[in-house]
């Protein structure tokens, strides 16, 4: 059986993913003591300790999101942005650039120039992986 004072005995906690590299986002805030279970709270020493006060401060301190954790302490946070990858840019500029080569000549059927039929070829081969060479998608047709 689960004791708040023996088994919690900070009563305030931040939870955090305890396998992932430093800096971390905080994943949960704890009041154990006004939990009327303590079954679904991992245990202590997988928790931050925090203070009263600190768990008082919710305009800067206890946010729901913007804090981690870094080496045992409560950081400000920023999540990584991860760069996009050019296959998937590739799919978004194909999509664009389909819906512009029919507004501008497939629904007049005008035959499509053979610049933009190159360009088109070419972030296709980049989205479904033909092109593993490039490093940066083609220029658009102006």
């Amino acid at each position: 059986m689960t004791t708040v004072h023996t088994d919690y005995p900070a009563r305030y906690y931040a939870a955090y993913n305890t396998t992932a590299p430093h800096p971390t986002p905080v994943t949960g805030w704890y009041d154990t003591g006004s939990m009327s279970s303590l079954v679904n709270v991992p245990p202590a020493a997988n928790l931050i300790a925090i203070t009263a006060e600190d768990w008082a401060n919710t305009t800067s301190f206890r946010l729901p999101t913007g804090r981690g954790v870094m080496d045992g302490r409560i950081v400000d946070y920023t999540v990584p942005v991860l760069p996009v990858p050019l296959s998937v840019q590739a799919e978004l500029a194909l999509a664009t650039a389909r819906q512009t080569v029919w507004a501008e000549f497939g629904a007049l059927n005008d035959p499509t120039p053979d610049v933009w039929v190159t360009y088109l070829k070419a972030l296709r081969a980049i989205a479904q992986g033909q092109d593993t060479s490039s490093t940066v998608l083609p220029e658009a047709p102006a």
